[in-house]
């Protein structure tokens, strides 16, 4: 079966990786290089199903648990990253601490002492936290290179311009945000991350910081560099970072730690994510067209389900979660 994919984002190399394993021959439509075009470019790379469910369904948690392990079935190995999530906040928001892990699972209380030797970096700044010991985080960036390199060597084949459709039995459309406005309830929420660089911190895992206005997650990506995300805005603008939500950014990530006062900021992005009024992602299919739109924020946590999804729905077998529309 000759398959049709567009879009090059973590939802369509997903799905390009199940349907090859079915033996499908794929051609991916890429049209912006080195994915510029992709909010998952600017993702975070968490795949944190149990932090998550604080503010999502419990179906982004049965979903995602298993996204480390195809993640790391997928890439070279070393690619994914078991060690956890770390959730702190200050003393004075010790309540966003307990509401947090009211409305999760899979977590243990630490104490000051267990922060310490758990990150080091962060010795004597929290009395409290909440480990989530299963969860795991991955480089999105590079994630998307080499699953997009091992697609390549299995055979997948990219085009740079658009093709007709008519030749190939299934299209399985994946293009995201440029879809907003033509799918009801489609809309776009604008996520703003920055990159810092310092020598003086260093962390091991995740560490989301609650706080009840300007939460932050900043994801260690090794040499000293650090994802500082992100806001969440109800917004399909996708120019560049403001300036408030930037002053946010950085205000947090000092108040996570002083030595980042010093870091050297080395990039800023945005990306707008498609997502559904439920905050749930969907797979349809009518006649030879696929469509699987709405990861929000779950982009690298949710996308290895939804290919499954995909799938199943090329091979004409029952949708997992039953979003045939």
């Amino acid at each position: 079966m000759r398959v049709l994919i567009r879009g090059a984002g973590v939802a369509g190399l997903t799905a390009a990786h199940e349907l090859l394993a079915r033996g499908a021959e794929v051609t991916i439509i890429e049209n912006a290089a080195g994915f510029t075009g992709a909010a998952s470019w600017y993702a975070g790379g968490m795949l944190a199903p149990w932090c998550e469910r604080e503010s999502a369904e419990e179906t982004v948690l049965t979903l995602g648990i298993g996204a480390a392990d195809w993640w790391e079935a997928a890439l070279p190995a070393g690619s994914v990253h078991r060690n956890g999530t770390l959730v702190v906040a200050q003393p004075r928001d010790g309540a966003e601490l307990k509401r947090f892990a009211s409305r999760t699972s899979g977590f243990r209380w630490l104490d000051a002492e267990e922060i310490a030797a758990l990150e080091p970096a962060l010795a004597g700044r929290f009395r409290e936290a909440l480990f989530f010991p299963q969860e795991a985080h991955l480089d999105p960036r590079r994630a998307l290179s080499a699953l997009r390199q091992g697609l390549a060597a299995r055979g997948a084949a990219f085009a740079g311009e658009d093709m007709d459709d008519r030749g190939f039995a299934l299209t399985v459309d994946c293009t995201g945000a440029s879809r907003i406005g033509e799918f009801d309830g489609l809309r776009g929420v604008r996520g703003e991350m920055a990159y810092l660089q310092t020598d003086e911190v260093t962390l091991s895992r995740p560490v989301r910081m609650l706080h009840p206005r300007i939460p932050l997650y900043i994801v260690p990506r090794g040499g000293g560099l650090f994802m500082c995300g992100a806001t969440m805005i109800e917004s399909d603008d996708a120019g560049p970072i403001t300036t408030r939500s930037l002053m946010e950014l950085l205000n947090a990530a000092y108040s996570l730690h002083p030595a980042f006062a010093e870091a050297r900021l080395v990039e800023t992005g945005t990306g707008v994510r498609p997502a559904f009024t439920d905050n749930l992602p969907r797979a349809w299919r009518r006649e030879n067209r696929i469509t699987v739109n709405g990861l929000y924020r779950h982009g690298f946590l949710l996308s290895p389900a939804m290919a499954g999804e995909v799938a199943a729905l090329a091979l004409g077998e029952e949708n997992l979660r039953g979003d045939i529309r």
